[in-house]
């Protein structure tokens, strides 16, 4: 009998460090407060993650594939990284950059920096500005989808797939648990996670004109006293997707986690959504990695 219990107790103990390595697993209550309330999400799927491993410290139906929407540009970011063909190349805005969805910043013969697209894309989340950013740099749109569904490969992504790199297709599916794996190798990149978190961005075309774009995330304008800090953050939305949010957020104590909203009920909802659950995740878990 007290063989049994030792073994258990060093099973425990020895079990953080296995499951850092694991993705397919559920949530992992490590450090969870006795008798912490039960969190009740109304979105359809959520996750969160932290932020340094791969450990989930909540899931709701996170291995269901769904569309992802403008989330997809995240990945299109990363894939950008690799071709970017330099901050301050002049692109012209041409007819195959006009996309529909969302409002329109960039209009047809206008000349910008690659940076002004790059963070016209992820501020404003942007469709034309991200048709124009995947033709910056060269590549046509099958060669770049390929490099982002190589990406997803390699991230260990196996139920997320691309078939556009703005994410008006609902082709563009993966799932809540992935979507956090996907955020956390975005937002540790610092081209990305500091365009995310600009409540807006301002810059002047070749010809003079002023512009000014302003963030989707509502939560870098939220006025109310929060427990945390938003490190990034990305939107998306379509009829099938519902409204999808996924940030990078940290504590007072420095504690940083994932946290995903997919399918929320409403715009604002998915935000109020994702300040209850990682509100939850400060409040009762202990120490996070």
């Amino acid at each position: 009998m007290l063989t049994g219990i030792i073994n258990l107790i060093l099973a425990l103990f020895f079990l953080r460090a296995d499951l850092t390595a694991t993705v397919n697993h559920e949530a992992i209550f490590i450090n969870l407060k006795p008798n912490a309330p039960v969190m009740e999400l109304t979105a359809e799927k959520g996750a969160v993650l932290t932020a340094d491993d791969r450990i989930f410290l909540f899931t709701k139906r996170a291995d269901e594939v769904q569309p992802i929407a403008s989330i997809t540009k995240l990945m299109t970011a990363l894939v950008f990284l690799d071709n970017n063909p330099g901050w301050e190349t002049n692109y012209e805005i041409t007819a195959a950059d006009n996309v529909a969805g969302g409002r329109l910043n960039l209009f047809l013969g206008e000349n910008v920096t690659v940076r002004d697209l790059f963070y016209t894309s992820l501020v404003a989340s942007d469709n034309g500005a991200t048709a124009a950013l995947v033709h910056a740099t060269g590549l046509s749109e099958e060669e770049f989808v390929a490099q982002m569904n190589d990406r997803a490969v390699r991230l260990g992504l196996v139920n997320t797939r691309f078939v556009d790199p703005i994410g008006l297709s609902d082709q563009n599916v993966s799932t809540a648990r992935e979507v956090a794996l996907l955020a956390q190798s975005a937002f540790r990149r610092d081209d990305i996670s500091h365009a995310t978190v600009r409540r807006d961005y301002e810059f002047t075309t070749r010809e003079g004109r002023e512009k000014k774009v302003v963030s989707t995330d509502y939560l870098l304008f939220d006025t109310e006293q929060n427990a945390f800090e938003v490190l990034g953050g990305k939107t998306g939305y379509t009829d099938e997707a519902g409204y999808c949010f996924v940030g990078r957020l940290k504590d007072r104590s420095g504690r940083e986690v994932i946290s995903v909203i997919l399918n929320s009920d409403g715009k604002n909802e998915r935000f109020r959504e994702s300040k209850k659950l990682v509100n939850w995740v400060f409040t009762n878990y202990g120490r996070i990695k």
